[in-house]
């Protein structure tokens, strides 16, 4: 027996093997067919190493870097009938793991840049970017929900990229109840600094003050490499619900697989800090709501 006395947290009743994998999917017709083999490889690898849920980046089936609307359409499928995910659908029912990749979507004559949670089951849901960046937003319609999925292994979330940026994201998926966050990104080069002195990224930091503010883990992976001039910057990592990093954050130029045994269920209790704080009680949204025009109220501008 153990002699850990038994509390809201043990023993973990939601334990789970998750992967981030940091990839270099490239743009262009002649590249998606072996985009898509590599993400099934990748999916494979991950499975082998006992993941149970496994992130890819944002359009990792796909590359980022569309030229033209037209492009993009060549390369969208719809969601989920389209190969792509059904071959992802098939991939998770043989392996028994869960799917959260991205992926070019059509519907109708609008695009999405889009993330989608597969499992053994298969097609479970999807999320639809909702912060497009720069030139995403002569390309792609952005999203207008915020959905979170309840699966066997817990209630996961879904965010893309430059959705981190607006904290409202993670606050409004985890008052949902995600046990988890799966963020898909394709995080670019920006003028520098790039890094800090510990020689870590704002996306990191971003992702794990996210991580910290509302006790949830975040799954996030990135891509690397150069497409079409612009340069990715890696640093894909697996927070606690502490919102540290469960290990190194990855390299920013390297393609490499992050894995991390988290209980899902923690994020349930975690929101207790101690006998007197909380975060949901803590929480003043009778200010933040008028004060930031939620609510139709004026907003404050500086």
């Amino acid at each position: 027996m153990s002699d850990t006395p038994r509390s809201a947290t043990h023993p973990a009743v939601s334990q789970v093997r998750v992967a981030a994998v940091q990839s270099d999917p490239q743009v262009g017709l002649e590249n998606k067919a072996a985009n898509v083999e590599a993400t099934l490889a990748q999916v494979r690898a991950c499975a082998a190493e006992g993941a149970r849920l496994v992130v890819l980046p944002e359009l990792a089936s796909t590359g980022y870097s569309f030229d033209t609307r037209e492009e993009a359409y060549a390369h969208a499928e719809p969601v989920p009938d389209g190969p792509t995910c059904t071959a992802w659908a098939e991939l998770a029912r043989e392996l028994d793991v869960y799917v959260v990749a991205g992926i070019a979507e059509s519907d109708g004559v609008q695009l999405f840049d889009t993330a989608v949670l597969i499992g053994p089951e298969g097609f479970i849901g999807k999320y639809r970017k909702t912060h497009l960046w720069n030139r995403e937003k002569l390309i792609f319609t952005p999203g207008s929900s915020y959905p979170v999925f309840e699966t066997r292994i817990g209630r996961i979330g879904l965010l893309v990229c430059w959705d981190i940026w607006f904290p409202e994201v993670a606050r409004i998926l985890t008052a949902q109840g995600a046990d988890v966050i799966c963020s898909v990104n394709n995080w670019v080069w920006t003028p520098p600094p790039l890094f800090d002195d510990a020689g870590n990224c704002m996306a990191s930091y971003l992702t794990m003050g996210a991580s910290h503010v509302n006790s949830v883990p975040i799954v996030a992976a990135n891509r690397v490499g150069e497409e079409r001039g612009g340069k990715f910057l890696g640093c894909s990592l697996i927070t606690g619900v502490n919102g540290w990093p469960t290990s190194s954050i990855a390299d920013a130029e390297e393609e490499e697989v992050l894995y991390a045994d988290l209980d899902l269920a923690a994020a349930r209790s975690a929101v207790v800090w101690s006998d007197l704080n909380d975060l949901p009680r803590d929480r003043r949204t009778d200010l933040y709501d008028p004060l930031l025009g939620y609510t139709g109220g004026t907003p404050v501008v500086r």
